[in-house]
Formats: C-alpha cells, sequence, structure tokens
C-alpha cells in the first residue's frame, strides 16, 4: 500500500482544489502516470501516481481543498 501525498507546493501556498481524478477506484495506475489536477490560486498541477498499482482509495474528492502533505489517495501495489 502507497500513499498519495500531496507534495509540498513552496512556502507561499498552504493549500490548494483538488479539479479532478483521471481515474476512479479500482483502476489500474502505472508510476509516473498522471492521477489528480491540482488547482491553486496561481496555477494547475499534475499529482503523479508514486507506484504502479491499482487505485484502491480517494481520499479527497474534485472541489476538496487540501493541504500540502495530506493523503489523496491510496494505491496498492502490485
Amino acid at each position: 500500500m502507497k500513499e498519495i501525498i500531496l507534495p509540498d507546493m513552496g512556502e507561499e501556498v498552504e493549500e490548494a482544489t483538488i479539479s479532478f481524478w483521471h481515474h476512479d477506484e479500482g483502476d489500474k495506475v502505472t508510476k509516473g502516470e498522471d492521477l489528480v489536477e491540482i488547482t491553486t490560486e496561481k496555477a494547475s498541477f499534475q499529482v503523479e501516481a508514486p507506484v504502479s498499482g491499482v487505485l484502491s482509495k480517494i481520499s479527497a474528492g474534485e472541489g476538496e481543498v487540501v493541504k500540502s502533505g495530506q493523503v489523496l489517495g491510496i494505491i496498492e501495489e502490485g
């Protein structure tokens, strides 16, 4: 099991909004593949899959405000 963590976005950015997920729970994902688009006041960026496996849980849904270091979801490796 590997957590998908929102990376540090810099000192001036404390929170962001989940724009959309590219996959649904149960989908197979590949390491490095875009999983979720995050939007801040200044920019949008992608959070990539840290490992290959199955996206077993989405912890933060679309439209939800999240903070750096927060768990966005879980991938079951394999």
